[in-house]
């Protein structure tokens, strides 16, 4: 990787410290990255808010009812995803796991279910649930799972080429990997600019594009068959961004950028969010 010395942006930590950080571009990879990344022993503490809502099933406020609620569909969409592409139902890995809502409801649809998550909150939770829950990559065997999911989880891993090579080694022969990650080249990013929720600097280590996407992957043999928008997040991101830029939900006026985003999406191809779609070859 080769990126700028000059930051492509300066993005504020807006959610927990108030720290800033740049965004420096690799311009053959199309990735961003967080400069200065935090030291692995410091990352946790920027995660130490309890809005940091992956990481709870408070429902608080009609924000977290809102969230939580969308939540469910797209965790029965994403199911229905891994049955269409997998074929058949066989062993899954969900790599950041969260509390395990992704994975009960794999579970109760005949999956073989196991997650990774750092958090020991959102593991708590998740065990509770049911969920077999292990710790390091160490623990798992080669070429053993049908499908590993990664749901908006790749850009906080503090080592790229690690974690796809990983990808590479647990996923069997004809498995499939489900990525979702931000696009930072969407027209809600552009409109919101430094204020873009989903930069969501330093917890974001990473910045993806399409063209990103493909380049990594394909240094590992796993092949892009297929780029699939996420229409709610454009919403849920420019309600934050609102917030960030005003200090206001204002959720009329994000309502419209997160459908504007989607409308112009469907002709430039670039949403708020992809998943991207791999298999082994």
């Amino acid at each position: 990787m080769n990126f700028s010395k000059e930051p492509y942006l300066k993005v504020t930590d807006f959610s927990v410290s108030g720290e800033q950080f740049e965004l420096l571009i690799d311009e053959d990879l199309q990735l961003l990255k967080t400069y200065p990344p935090p030291a692995i022993s410091d990352l946790p503490n920027y995660y130490e808010s309890d809005d940091y809502i992956s990481h709870t099933d408070s429902k608080r406020s009609l924000f977290e009812k809102v969230y939580h609620f969308i939540k469910r569909k797209a965790i029965r969409d994403k199911v229905s995803l891994i049955d269409y592409w997998s074929g058949e139902k066989g062993s899954v890995l969900d790599i950041g796991s969260g509390t395990g809502d992704f994975l009960a409801e794999a579970k109760l649809q005949k999956w073989k279910a196991v997650g990774m998550e750092p958090s020991e909150k959102a593991k708590s939770l998740a065990k509770r649930k049911g969920i077999c829950i292990i710790d390091t990559y160490a623990e798992l065997e080669d070429n053993y799972f049908d499908v590993i999911t990664m749901w908006h989880v790749l850009e906080h891993v503090p080592d790229l080429d690690f974690q796809i090579k990983e990808l590479k080694r647990l996923i069997k022969p004809d498995g499939v990997i489900f990525i979702a990650v931000p696009n930072y080249k969407s027209y809600d990013a552009r409109h919101y600019g430094k204020f873009w929720a989903a930069y969501d600097v330093p917890r974001h280590l990473w910045h993806f594009s399409k063209t990103t996407m493909q380049k990594l992957f394909a240094q590992e043999n796993l092949k892009l068959v297929k780029v699939l928008p996420m229409w709610f997040d454009s919403f849920y991101v420019s309600l934050l961004s609102e917030k960030y830029k005003t200090g206001k939900m204002n959720p009329w006026k994000a309502f419209w950028i997160g459908l504007t985003s989607n409308l112009k999406g469907k002709k430039s191809l670039e949403y708020s969010s992809h998943i991207y779609i791999f298999k082994n070859s």
